[in-house]
């Protein structure tokens, strides 16, 4: 894997190595009790957006490059920055299938999340009736502080339809996704995953939004965004958002 960062080694982002579009950022709170260095910011949001950032050299080439994100609350301070780490032949040859390594940084450069995914061998062509058997369907892992898992997120067989599990690290079911069908992927429209508790009471959602006909047809820079209880353990937070990257990463990155 090109530019391969050890499992447990954290990333520090040197300051000015963020975007330039990047200039406003949330402030950061008090380190709080029992609170993973860096989740701070989480608990006094109820809404991330997640924005991926267009790359010029992809728009003009078609190239698949290393995708980056900028993580915004709702009044459009930056919370957060994400860039992808995955292998080249992967980016280019497997397109939504490919492994990757996400590492989400801090305004002061310390990575706070690191979200992983392996290579899987099936694509969307089976509609997501082989998402139970081993090696088909995705698992994404997140941990917090990197090295440390926090929790995954199981994606699970139903025809036509893009349904997803989420577990903490103790492997117990914590919320469940059920999205659109994959006829109603198409569209100029937002996407809306909802999420539900275990026992099926609505808890939150996961929304592909809209980014307009230009933007859509010509790039794959994608925004999305999470919204969950301003109450929910940031832990579970930090979940969430890994369950945005690997939607987004499975249904909308081709």
């Amino acid at each position: 894997m090109e530019g391969s960062i050890g499992w447990n080694q954290a990333i520090t982002v040197q300051p000015g190595a963020f975007p330039a579009q990047a200039d406003i950022c949330m402030p950061v709170p008090v380190p709080i009790e029992g609170v993973p260095p860096g989740l701070e910011c989480l608990s006094m949001v109820d809404r991330i957006k997640i924005k991926q950032l267009v790359e010029i050299v992809e728009v003009i080439s078609g190239f698949e490059t290393k995708n980056k994100y900028a993580l915004k609350n709702a009044s459009g301070q930056q919370v957060y920055y994400a860039f992808e780490e995955s292998d080249c032949c992967e980016r280019v040859c497997c397109g939504p299938n490919r492994g990757f390594t996400i590492h989400i940084v801090d305004n002061y450069g310390r990575e706070v999340i690191r979200i992983r995914r392996a290579f899987r061998c099936c694509g969307k062509a089976c509609f997501g009736l082989c998402g139970d058997v081993p090696g088909c369907g995705s698992v994404c892992k997140i941990e917090s502080p990197p090295g440390r898992l926090i929790g995954k997120v199981e994606q699970r067989g139903a025809f036509c339809a893009s349904s997803f599990v989420i577990k903490d690290q103790n492997d117990r079911v914590i919320f469940q996704i059920y999205g659109p069908l994959c006829c109603f992927m198409c569209g100029c429209h937002d996407k809306e995953f909802p999420v539900d508790t275990p026992s099926g009471d609505p808890f939150g959602s996961i929304t592909k939004e809209w980014s307009g006909c230009g933007k859509e047809a010509f790039t794959d820079a994608d925004l999305f965004s999470v919204s969950f209880p301003m109450s929910l353990d940031v832990r579970s937070k930090a979940i969430l958002i890994g369950a945005a990257f690997l939607i987004v990463s499975s249904w909308f990155d081709i």
